[in-house]
């Protein structure tokens, strides 16, 4: 893989890592920087660093590139089911199993080859490998997603989901119950030590919040309701199973074997609120549970109706 080797001054020193790097690399936006550090492709002195880390005069950092993408991202039939459009953004109740952009080992058959296809406009819009995507969805995870249609709607989401003011509900049915109706989960989330291709709760991860409240006691299961404060890889997942409630049917952080004859772990995001960024006004939008999910509901006991009402403004203990 193509490397840059970057060797900071005396005038560079005490910048933040990202920062410097963006600024020393033209080719590269500060987005695209910081999920290289994500990935430890961004190292100082041979050692993986963080985002804030401060530039030292001459520390080596070296830069790992990904393999160079297709110029074009190759458009694919748009068969996702469409919540909402309008000229300035895509709102799409994204199915489980679907990737939402190409990343590592994947370059085809995701979510943005089916929307450059419906949406051409969009191949235009953020960066080249993920065309107006402004937040992302485990592959396994379902529900409601929004894509911005042009550079200035992608910028104010952008900055709506860094500010954590995008409002966010997943109806989650967990193994076992919590002891309170409803709670906060408060731990770190970052790459899981020995693990490396899972996050878990550790020392040195990322601050991370989740706020949960109990829909319905299912006998061995709980429905609940999770609003995650901050945005972390696998986050929810995590941190259910952290607290003893693992994710039904999620076999990398719970249970071995599938559940209730799932084929997929039963986690749906199920409500999005944000500010519109042409009418700034708050608009909402909810993805209707799939068959198969509401399924495993009955197979529980369950009294769920798709019209029954979850705000999404979870309200916080």
């Amino acid at each position: 893989m193509p490397t840059i080797l970057l060797t900071p001054t005396c005038a560079d020193a005490g910048q933040r890592l990202d920062v410097y790097v963006a600024g020393a690399t033209p080719d590269l936006s500060r987005s695209q920087v910081k999920r290289l550090i994500d990935k430890n492709r961004i190292r100082v002195a041979g050692q993986p660093a963080g985002a804030s880390t401060k530039v030292l005069a001459g520390a080596a950092i070296s830069v790992v590139l990904p393999e160079p993408a297709d110029p074009a991202l190759q458009a694919e039939p748009f068969v996702v089911l469409l919540l909402y459009c309008d000229d300035h953004i895509v709102v799409v109740d994204k199915p489980h199993g679907l990737v939402v952009h190409p990343g590592a080992g994947q370059s085809a058959h995701t979510l943005a080859n089916q929307l450059v296809d419906r949406f051409p406009e969009i191949a235009a819009v953020g960066d080249s490998d993920r065309p107006g995507i402004v937040h992302r969805l485990d592959k396994d995870t379902s529900g409601v997603l929004v894509v911005a249609r042009t550079p200035a709607a992608h910028a104010w989401l952008v900055a709506q989901f860094a500010a954590r003011a995008v409002e966010k509900s997943y109806l989650a049915l967990v193994e076992g119950a919590p002891t309170v109706a409803r709670g906060l989960i408060d731990a770190p989330v970052g790459r899981h030590p020995t693990r490396r291709t899972s996050m878990g709760v550790v020392r040195d991860g990322k601050p991370a919040t989740t706020h949960f409240t109990i829909l319905e006691t299912l006998g061995r299961y709980t429905l609940l309701n999770v609003a995650p404060d901050t945005g972390r890889t696998h986050q929810i997942r995590v941190h259910l199973a952290a607290a003893g409630l693992p994710v039904a049917g999620d076999t990398q952080y719970g249970r071995s074997a599938r559940v209730i004859g799932l084929q997929r772990m039963f986690l749906h995001a199920f409500t999005l609120g944000f500010l519109h960024p042409a009418t700034r006004e708050l608009v909402q939008f909810r993805a209707p549970l799939a068959g198969d999910l509401v399924q495993a509901l009955r197979y529980c006991g369950s009294a769920w109706v798709e019209n029954r009402q979850v705000d999404p403004g979870i309200e916080r203990p």
